[in-house]
């Protein structure tokens, strides 16, 4: 992209942004600061390693209920960082925008086994929360499941929980596998990240969750099923407030030019929806990928392609959210060192996901996961949940509010 593009892109949504209560210098975190109208922050961090009996927390979550409060979803692991174990999902509130958070909550037992990525949604219809997870046996790992050397029970299976109190109860996991996922499927990932409410168009009121998979090898081929290119994108929607689920698109390539992984999605101004995924190592250009759609997340307008405006990203998770309001851009968050997972930063868009330019660089610590959400009450702020630490990305799990 030309560099007078680049600068527009820039100087517009820099001005939608204005007051952008971050820290950018130093890697280190603001303090909350109290204030007369109430308390007033920049930065908090709900999850600590080694704190509430979890070695490690992961894979952050966030969506503001209709009653404004604040949801952080994260994944407790109980006995190391690894992906695979005894592995809970937990969940923390905040009734003031990030500042402070009630005590943890375990939303999903791992009960020796592996519960994990978070996908929460408001369904605007009823208000409840909607949370979608995966599950596979703590005994077996990624690999294995890859490699289909587990049974059905050991392998990924998909769950769906509700909440009708703002957070405060959950039912307990139902499983909605057999809706979605293949026999022919072996991994199998929700999100991570929040999930998309609908509120446009013919399909106003649909959940949409971009989901993740991998396909066995046709028999002959020779690999095992772990192979990159064996990743690919879904999506699963509900009609009726996630009671019943179904498959949408499906990435299906399976060539290895280009490996769509992680997912999230963004309802555009234009009411399709932006796709926003992991490229996992495959040999095309870049390490993001995107697409739409124009029918609800149903089917896709075209292949994943590389984002080559977004080439500072290494291979990793990252989180995109359409600002509401006229002209309004759409946000993408992830490191910004294409080699390490470090230094958190935000991207804007100002043509529904065609260009991005970078807006902040929130820190130059270590930082990997990550996931953006809109606050309730004065100033309309965005939230920003996300993986950082001094040594490693994982020893916190940060809440960094930009103001708008």
């Amino acid at each position: 992209m030309r560099v007078t593009s680049r600068r527009s892109v820039f100087m517009v949504v820099a001005g939608l942004l204005g007051a952008l209560a971050v820290t950018v210098a130093g890697g280190g975190s603001a303090a909350a600061t109290p204030s007369s109208a109430g308390k007033v922050c920049t930065s908090s961090v709900p999850y600590t390693a080694g704190q509430d009996g979890y070695d490690t927390y992961r894979i952050p979550a966030a969506v503001t209920t209709r009653a404004g409060t604040l949801l952080a979803f994260a994944e407790g692991r109980h006995n190391s960082a690894g992906d695979t174990g005894n592995i809970d999902v937990v969940l923390r509130r905040s009734y003031d925008r990030g500042c402070t958070w009630t005590p943890l909550q375990v939303v999903a037992a791992g009960d020796g086994d592996t519960r994990g990525n978070p996908a929460p949604v408001v369904d605007p219809r009823t208000g409840r929360v909607v949370l979608l997870t995966s599950y596979n046996s703590g005994a077996v790992t990624e690999a294995q499941i890859m490699r289909g050397e587990v049974t059905a029970e050991q392998s990924r299976r998909v769950f769906v929980q509700t909440s009708w109190d703002d957070g405060r109860h959950f039912t307990a996991p139902r499983d909605i596998t057999a809706q979605v996922k293949p026999p022919s499927w072996r991994w199998y990932a929700t999100g991570p990240g929040h999930a998309v409410a609908l509120t446009r168009g013919p399909h106003a009121g649909r959940l949409v969750v971009p989901s993740n998979h991998s396909a066995a090898p046709l028999p002959g081929s020779g690999d095992t099923g772990q192979e990159a290119k064996y990743y690919g994108a879904h999506d699963l929607l509900s009609d009726d407030g996630g009671v019943t689920w179904r498959l949408g698109f499906l990435d299906d390539t399976y060539d290895g030019v280009y490996n769509a992984n992680e997912s999230g999605a963004a309802e555009l101004a234009d009411g399709r929806l932006y796709f926003s995924a992991r490229d996992q190592n495959g040999v095309g250009s870049g390490n993001r990928l995107d697409t739409y759609s124009s029918d609800g997340g149903q089917s896709l307008d075209r292949p994943y392609l590389a984002q080559s405006t977004l080439n500072d990203v290494p291979v990793v998770q990252g989180s995109v959210l359409q600002l509401r309001g006229p002209g309004a851009p759409l946000l993408f968050s992830g490191p910004s060192v294409p080699t390490v997972r470090q230094a958190m930063a935000v991207w804007g868009s100002t043509d529904g996901g065609a260009t991005f330019a970078k807006l902040v660089t929130l820190s130059q610590q270590r930082a990997a996961y990550s996931d953006l959400v809109p606050l309730g009450g004065p100033g309309r702020g965005v939230g920003l949940l996300y993986e950082t630490g001094t040594a490693g990305p994982y020893e916190t799990i940060e809440f960094r509010r930009l103001e708008v």
